[in-house]
């Protein structure tokens, strides 16, 4: 009974902290020159870590339909911020990548939240912090998250080859 209960407390704390972040990356998708809603800012998240995607490969990354996916895709196409390319070896299909405008909109974007979030981390006693980061560490791989030095350090690169040519 006492793990259970233990176990609903983790449980709440990670919600009231998913609160917290959801706040913190509400506030850092706001005011950007292009309208990008949460689940858009995902989808270029998801093809900055894990490179081009097919557009049904996109929607099991998102957990949406594939028709919501297609409407997702159009309205980043339109916007600029990513391409359809042809997928080699099938002429019916198409992968979905990021333009360069996409991907300095996710630099952007991951430079406020990193911002933000490290002047809250700045605000817990020193003592928390250590304990905190190996749990969160632990809770990302769980669900599966690419580790942040996985995907930004590996997607900055290709983005600065596209503005020197």
């Amino acid at each position: 009974m006492h793990e259970t209960a233990a176990g609903e407390d983790l449980v709440d704390a990670l919600i009231s902290a998913s609160r917290a972040l959801v706040a913190v990356a509400a506030r850092s998708v706001s005011g950007l020159p292009s309208e990008v809603t949460l689940p858009q800012y995902r989808a270029l998240v998801v093809l900055a870590s894990r490179g081009p995607q097919r557009g049904v490969e996109l929607a099991a990354e998102l957990g949406v339909n594939p028709s919501t996916a297609t409407r997702l895709i159009e309205r980043l196409v339109r916007a600029d911020l990513v391409e359809r390319r042809p997928v080699p070896g099938d002429r019916r299909a198409v992968s979905v990548a990021l333009r360069p405008a996409g991907s300095r909109l996710v630099r952007t974007v991951t430079r406020r939240r990193r911002s933000e979030v490290a002047r809250i981390v700045a605000a817990m006693p020193a003592a928390q912090r250590i304990g905190a980061e190996g749990a969160l560490r632990a809770f990302a791989e769980a669900a599966g998250e690419v580790p942040e030095q996985g995907w930004w350090l590996g997607f900055a690169m290709p983005d600065e080859e596209e503005t020197r040519t």
